[in-house]
């Protein structure tokens, strides 16, 4: 068996165990909506569903989709109350950021981007972009260490209070709607964080667009494909469409808190509003940027492509990461004078522990 092949496996037994999760506590254990629990679990950045083929039906592109629509629908049924940045829970010591966020829509061809800013607008911006099935809520416990800075975090396509369409989903693709983003509001020079799936984001960014890509940091983004960790015995039921797709509607929010625990090694809370932005999302949406990303990962490994770039570049790594073993968090030492900064925690440092990776990237992003 080859590493990609192992590594494909992997993606599908995760995925395949929540299903299986959801599935029993939507049919057999009367679970709703609401009900919070812990264990391990597949969904959130760093997780992904290799080979997936689903079906073409969904939204029209540009256009949300809504607990109404039974073609791609999300999971639950209630809808989503408006965002409220700069409110999340964090762990430990970090400090909610004032809430002087400002929220804006930005039209392109693809679909909407959601935007929300923090600080006095610049031509100089620090630009967060989440991974697979986060949001700008992820990085609301690192604000308070960015607050002199003029910081962007955008809800990549189909997550978030962005678009959900069918197509657009390419690493390139996404990079190309940042940049869109980016130029929209007259940033010039970005200092670019990607956390795990979002690295390849920001990365494809640079590579596209070194005139706005000033440096680089990663937060947990995996070096290449066998380091993906396998903590699950079931087969292949996600792969097929005709069953992950009408499963995907019926999770209840004890499925996704259940599948979010393994971004988390520390115990912190997993608050109601990352919950709901999963709950947003398609089962295309969630599969189509998670084969995009193994596309992107598959063709070159991650810290070859960051070596050709030649940008001042930060790697942030969790040596407790459940998603991502451990250790080739090392491969990235042979991008030439690459920062290395290791944190005592899981796959989710930003949430796990704010004030050092706050204080870390605040550090880096000095134009």
């Amino acid at each position: 068996m080859n590493q990609n092949t192992a590594a494909t496996r992997s993606f599908r037994h995760r995925w395949a165990t929540l299903l299986i999760v959801g599935v029993s506590a939507t049919l057999f254990a009367g679970a709703t909506p609401g009900i919070a629990v812990a264990g391990p679990g597949v969904v959130g950045p760093g997780n992904r569903i290799a080979g997936t083929t689903p079906g073409t039906t969904g939204a029209e592109p540009g256009t949300p989709v809504t607990a109404t629509d039974t073609t791609d629908s999300a999971p639950g049924t209630s809808s989503t109350a408006p965002r409220t940045p700069g409110t999340m829970i964090a762990a430990d010591t970090a400090t909610a950021a004032p809430d002087t966020s400002q929220e804006q829509t930005i039209h392109l061809p693809d679909g909407d981007i959601h935007v929300v800013m923090n600080g006095v607008p610049a031509t100089n911006a620090v630009v967060l972009v989440h991974g697979l099935a986060g949001s700008t809520a992820w990085w609301d416990p690192v604000l308070p260490a960015l607050r002199d800075r003029y910081v962007v975090r955008i809800d990549l396509l189909g997550h978030g209070a962005s678009a959900k369409p069918d197509t657009g989903y390419g690493m390139d693709e996404q990079a190309n709607h940042v940049a869109a983003v980016l130029d929209r509001l007259g940033v010039h020079r970005a200092v670019v964080v990607g956390h795990s799936t979002g690295g390849y984001v920001v990365t494809s960014l640079a590579e596209q667009r070194p005139d706005l890509v000033a440096a680089i940091a990663l937060i947990d983004t995996g070096a290449r494909l066998d380091a993906f960790t396998d903590n699950g015995p079931a087969g292949d039921l996600l792969m097929n469409p005709a069953i992950g797709r009408p499963v995907w509607p019926l999770l209840p929010d004890i499925a996704i808190r259940y599948s979010l625990s393994s971004a988390f090694t520390r115990d912190v809370p997993i608050p109601d509003r990352i919950v709901a932005d999963v709950r947003g999302m398609t089962y295309r949406s969630l599969t189509a940027t998670s084969n995009a990303s193994d596309v992107y990962l598959r063709d070159r490994p991650e810290p070859d492509r960051l070596a050709d770039l030649g940008l001042p570049t930060m790697v942030i790594y969790g040596s407790a990461d459940k998603r991502w073993q451990p250790g080739s968090y090392q491969d990235y030492l042979r991008v030439p004078s690459v920062r290395l900064e290791s944190l005592p925690c899981g796959h989710t440092p930003m949430i796990e522990d704010p004030d050092e990776t706050g204080a870390l990237l605040s550090d880096f992003s000095q134009f």
